[in-house]
Parts: structure tokens; C-alpha cells; sequence
């Protein structure tokens, strides 16, 4: 089984956004294997086509510049990228995120643009189960559990593959106890 720690940016206002859809600009992977290796990351920016312009909100939070996204491919030609790093048809995974954002809003864009979302069901949502197995009472953030944990928070807060590697330290810390 392969373990695809994933984390998803999307565009964002600060306030009332301009449409319901909120398209992703940037995908970050870290590859584990059956025995908590890591195998692999991916990053990618994506081109957003329903709102093209990023906000000024969105790149201050993301760091996510304007040429980033311009020069970058669009959502299927990227999914399908990550598809294939992925080996989603070959081997047996499970996609992990800190939360059900991050499927939500890919099941989202794949229906945008007229794609199959099956692959993203096999998911567990990291944020829950980590509540469950540390016993909290509520919820934390990303980075906030990261630092708990006694880990330093490397990279860019925000920022797509630093969530995903950021992830993986805990992912791979509880590795026995998520239940798929």
C-alpha cells in the first residue's frame, strides 16, 4: 500500500469571493510506502481558469505569485501528472490530508473539468484521526501540531509540498494507528 500525503492550495479572497469555486493552483505530494519510507514528492502549480487572477489576499497567504499559476498547465494535464507519479492505477493507496478540504475541493475540480473523482474516495482525513488517537478535545492546526509533536516546521506555511512534508512527520510518527 502506498500512502500519498497530499495538501492542496486553492484561490482565495479575503472576504465575500467572487464565485463558489474555488480552483486549486497548487498540489504538494510526499510518497510513502508500506513500510513509512518515502518514495517521492510531487509539487505543481496549476493554472486556474474560471478566476485567472490570483488575489492579492491569496498570494500574501500562499506565497503563491502571479506568474507562478500564468506559466503553469491546467487542472487535467496536472491531475493526470499526479495520477501517473502517484501509480494510482497500479498500486493499492490511500490519499491522506489534514482535513476533508483537500478532497473536497479535488472532487470539486474534477468535476469543473469533466473528470472522474472515484480515485479520491480511498482518503483518510489525518486532522480527525489525530484528534482521536492524541485524545484532544478539538481539533489543531497544521502547523501548531507539527511543533506539539517536537518536530520544526520547515518551509513555506501555506505552500502546498512544505504542508505535505510538514504532514508527513506525523503521518509517519503514528504510522501504525491510522485507520484506513
Amino acid at each position: 500500500m502506498n500512502y500519498i500525503i497530499f495538501d492542496i492550495e486553492a484561490t482565495c479572497w479575503d472576504g465575500a469571493a467572487p464565485s463558489d469555486t474555488q480552483e486549486i493552483i497548487e498540489i504538494g505530494a510526499v510518497l510513502l510506502n508500506d513500510y513509512s519510507e518515502v518514495i517521492g514528492t510531487f509539487d505543481k502549480f496549476i493554472r486556474p481558469i474560471v478566476h485567472p487572477t490570483l488575489s492579492i489576499f491569496c498570494k500574501r497567504l500562499t506565497s503563491i505569485q502571479q506568474e507562478d499559476v500564468d506559466r503553469s498547465k491546467k487542472f487535467p494535464q496536472v491531475i493526470e501528472a499526479f495520477q501517473d507519479w502517484a501509480e494510482i492505477y497500479d498500486e493499492d493507496y490511500t490519499l491522506c490530508s489534514w482535513g476533508d478540504f483537500d478532497r473536497k475541493i479535488m472532487i470539486d475540480n474534477c468535476e469543473l473539468h469533466q473528470l472522474d473523482s472515484y480515485w479520491v474516495d480511498q482518503h483518510i482525513n489525518v486532522k480527525k484521526q489525530y484528534k482521536n488517537i492524541r485524545g484532544l478535545k478539538k481539533t489543531r492546526g497544521l502547523r501548531t501540531s507539527v511543533e506539539k509533536e517536537g518536530f520544526e516546521f520547515t518551509g513555506i506555511h501555506h505552500r502546498a509540498i512544505s504542508d505535505a512534508e510538514n504532514l508527513a512527520k506525523i503521518f509517519i510518527k503514528y504510522f501504525d494507528e491510522w485507520v484506513v
